[in-house]
């Protein structure tokens, strides 16, 4: 087995405080176009609510959880992609799931609520789910973490942005129109270019252990995808909430999971290999999915 205990990537303090200050400008942009609507709407569609915030915050932990007990990886590893399902959605999901012709206003709710959510269900999925699998829980008590410190770093990372951005929306309409758009390209090409540099800055560790974390990667984000996709199918929901509920679950903020990794397992390369690898894969499969769903004549949408 490859000791992936050894792998060290080549990421600075400077690095990861450049990490943080592209997540907030995401988290702000986002929250720039976001209103009480985009949280209110939930209950206009109860069922696709309640369905695709099981499928994102309890559905996703435990099928990583079945899939752990099949592929038995690396413990570091497994941390890896426990900490993935843990976090929120991602913030590129809303735009895959327009160009999959989803349900885009249910994309916009559950993204934000999960994120707004994230305060707790992020460090709590991680640690229970975490525990519930024998070599990750092993590893989990050779790490010395606060849930505190891990819940105060994702208000600092997620939720202040986001209450700074709605703010100025409320108080300032004309700023937040002007800022919008620009906001939201930029700091998502920043992430972009940021993930991009650290790919090749650590270009040898990922050929070297790149096998592994592809299949890994490619399985757990298949099974969440593939999840989220039936969950919605058995709840009786139309295709476009299946391909919203599916695209939700499996398009995950890793940028959120490489911060953390970084601020709070010493940057273990095992986890954060992961994070990263899943930072690229899972724009890679929302997109291919979204130029097949893209091209379906979508009927009706549920209630």
């Amino acid at each position: 087995m490859q000791d992936f205990d050894l792998v060290r990537l080549n990421f600075s303090p400077s690095s990861l405080f450049l990490l943080n200050i592209c997540l907030g400008l995401i988290m702000y942009g986002i929250s720039l176009e976001l209103s009480i609507a985009d949280f209110t709407n939930l209950r206009k569609q109860p069922k696709a609510a309640m369905i695709g915030l099981f499928s994102q915050l309890v559905l996703l932990p435990a099928v990583t959880l079945g899939l752990l007990y099949i592929l038995k990886p690396h413990p570091g590893l497994a941390l890896g992609m426990i900490l993935v399902a843990a976090c929120p959605g991602g913030n590129m999901s809303n735009f895959i799931t327009l160009l999959a012709k989803g349900n885009v206003p249910l994309s916009i709710s559950l993204t934000a609520t999960t994120t707004v959510l994230a305060w707790f269900f992020t460090p709590f999925n991680f640690f229970f789910w975490g525990r519930l699998y024998s070599p990750a829980a092993d590893r989990l008590k050779e790490i010395s973490l606060n849930p505190v410190d891990l819940i105060l770093s994702i208000f600092l990372i997620l939720l202040l942005p986001l209450l700074l951005g709605a703010l100025t929306n409320r108080f300032y309409p004309k700023l937040s129109s002007v800022l919008k758009k620009p906001m939201r390209i930029g700091s998502t090409v920043l992430l972009g270019i940021f993930i991009l540099l650290a790919l090749i800055g650590n270009w040898r560790s990922f050929l070297e252990y790149g096998p592994t974390l592809f299949w890994l990667v490619l399985l757990h984000n298949g099974s969440a995808l593939t999840a989220g996709y039936l969950a919605a199918w058995m709840g009786g929901l139309a295709q476009k909430e299946r391909k919203t509920i599916a695209l939700e679950t499996g398009l995950q903020n890793s940028g959120l999971g490489l911060i953390l990794i970084f601020t709070f397992f010493q940057g273990l390369g095992s986890m954060a290999l992961i994070a990263a690898w899943w930072g690229v894969w899972h724009l890679i499969s929302g997109l291919a999915l979204a130029s097949i769903w893209g091209r379906e004549k979508i009927p009706q949408t549920s209630t």
